[in-house]
């Protein structure tokens, strides 16, 4: 078994043994259709394991905090799907240019207060960011929660998050290619 498969087995042993936060019960995943349309819908596709949680774990509400957003639809607490909220931070940025968006860059679950965990789709290791609104600047509201989406997924199974209570305090480093790509393309 490869050390993905174990951990996607690690993942759905943890998500049936959680009750989804404001769900009745852990969704069923999405089928390939819903999928296609999802990245369809993002114009970019979704980093295979992130893909992979989706269509053989269950269209969220497993993982840290409040869990994994549902791809395409709401859910039952109401906040939109993984792809909405893409899709809606994009088109504020367009309306606020100060607090602009990176392309290709997905959350994947809401932490409260506005801050979400995020994936840089556009990341060979599908790097996952941490996004807080709360400050000052929008320079200030990225930051680096781990290398890649499969120590992301360790760090909730081991407990060892920078979100755990035992590890309060612990700072996370700002992301440093938020200007970068978030810069206008420059004419040739």
């Amino acid at each position: 078994m490869t050390d993905i498969e174990q951990l996607l087995t690690r993942v759905a042993e943890q998500a049936r043994n959680l009750r989804p936060w404001g769900w009745p019960s852990l969704p069923q995943p999405v089928d390939t259709a819903a999928l296609e349309r999802a990245e369809a819908a993002l114009g970019f596709p979704l980093p295979p394991l992130l893909a992979a949680l989706y269509l053989r774990i269950g269209d969220g509400g497993f993982g840290p905090s409040y869990g994994l957003l549902p791809l395409l639809d709401s859910p039952p607490s109401g906040e939109p799907a993984a792809v909405a909220q893409y899709l809606a931070n994009r088109e504020h940025s367009l309306k606020n240019p100060d607090w602009p968006w990176p392309e290709d860059v997905l959350p994947i679950s809401h932490w409260g207060c506005g801050m979400y965990a995020c994936v840089d789709c556009r990341s060979p290791r599908a790097t996952v960011l941490l996004y807080e609104p709360n400050a000052d600047r929008a320079d200030d509201a990225w930051y680096l929660d781990a290398p890649d989406l499969t120590d992301w997924l360790h760090a909730w199974l081991d407990g060892t998050g920078w979100y755990e209570e035992a590890n309060d305090g612990m700072d996370l480093a700002p992301w440093s290619d938020f200007r970068i790509r978030t810069a206008p393309a420059q004419a040739l």
